[in-house]
């Protein structure tokens, strides 16, 4: 085992990417079991504080849009439980998993959709701060993972863009509505800041995920790269980034901010959050009022490959 294990890493090392049938460490398998399921779970339950909005969005083209994203997302948890299934884990078992309240998901996610800003924020924020992390793991070493991650982060780029161009809208119509734009980017900001999860020195992960090539970059990496690159943007939007301690550092080149409520994060993560019973509540729902669907699904299946077979013999 130790020999196969040395063989596995020096394989890392070379940069070579690992596919479903290699030999791979059970550690290695259950860690990308771990963070792809958290993804995939990520992904579906993220349709829910947006899909709230799509019946009031405040235009067609507005509606159109959002329902555009919200389908993407169903297909990025889709791509996502396909990835981990070849490794061993059934999409069910994940569901399950998801439901009983074992698995992890965004703590983003739990936060509540107030006005239509939010759409905004969460599309400039949200999606954004996934971007950064993900187009990272398009380098991942596990191939099915990193295929997957390609096409997810082109969609998720138009998600980015779709929200700043709501945000900038708003900031451009009336005080209002500008007002509406700032109220978003404060109760946003701090939660997009945790997305990318606890700091280095509190990750029982990070270190050997980097170790193994599953992730690219450390949280604090991430997260410092999100910074830098949403000021800016705030900045071209004329609001208030909700960070007294936040000023560009000549010396190290980047920005820096504020201390993070990391109490807040594990209570989130814990599921003491705002939405959290409301978000999974909502996904047990869908599942059990959508079990009709998917036997029908089966039996149709079923019947199509006994005609098959009825006429191949």
């Amino acid at each position: 085992m130790k020999e196969q294990e040395t063989t596995f890493q020096e394989r890392i090392d070379r940069g070579e990417i690992i596919e479903p049938r290699d030999w791979m460490p059970e550690k290695y398998r259950n860690t990308n079991i771990r963070q792809i399921a958290q993804h995939a779970h990520s992904e579906i339950v993220g349709m829910l504080p947006e899909g709230n909005w799509i019946t009031r969005a405040p235009s067609l083209r507005r509606k159109v849009a959002l329902l555009a994203k919200v389908q993407d997302e169903a297909g990025h948890g889709l791509y996502l439980y396909s990835a981990a299934e070849t490794l061993g884990i059934s999409r069910d078992e994940l569901v399950e998993q998801l439901h009983a309240g074992k698995a992890k998901y965004s703590s983003i996610f739990n936060y509540p959709t107030l006005s239509w800003a939010d759409i905004g924020a969460i599309g400039w924020l949200v999606d954004g701060a996934a971007i950064v992390n993900q187009v990272m793991l398009t380098r991942t070493s596990y191939g099915p993972y990193a295929r997957a991650m390609v096409r997810i982060c082109k969609e998720e780029s138009f998600h980015q863009r779709q929200g700043y161009e709501i945000m900038l809208t708003l900031c451009r119509g009336t005080e209002v509505q500008k007002q509406m734009a700032q109220d978003a980017l404060n109760r946003w900001w701090w939660p997009s800041l945790m997305m990318f999860g606890p700091p280095d020195a509190q990750s029982t992960h990070t270190e050997q995920s980097m170790k193994w090539r599953i992730k690219r970059k450390t949280n604090d990496e991430l997260r410092q790269y999100f910074v830098d690159m949403t000021v800016p943007q705030a900045e071209v939007l004329g609001i208030t980034i909700p960070d007294l301690e936040l000023k560009w550092n000549e010396e190290t080149k980047h920005y820096d901010f504020g201390e993070i409520d990391w109490d807040e994060f594990w209570q989130v993560v814990k599921g003491n959050g705002p939405c959290n019973k409301q978000r999974l509540n909502a996904r047990v729902t869908a599942w059990e009022n959508g079990a009709w669907v998917r036997e029908a699904a089966v039996a149709h299946a079923e019947k199509l490959a006994k005609k098959e077979l009825a006429e191949a013999v």
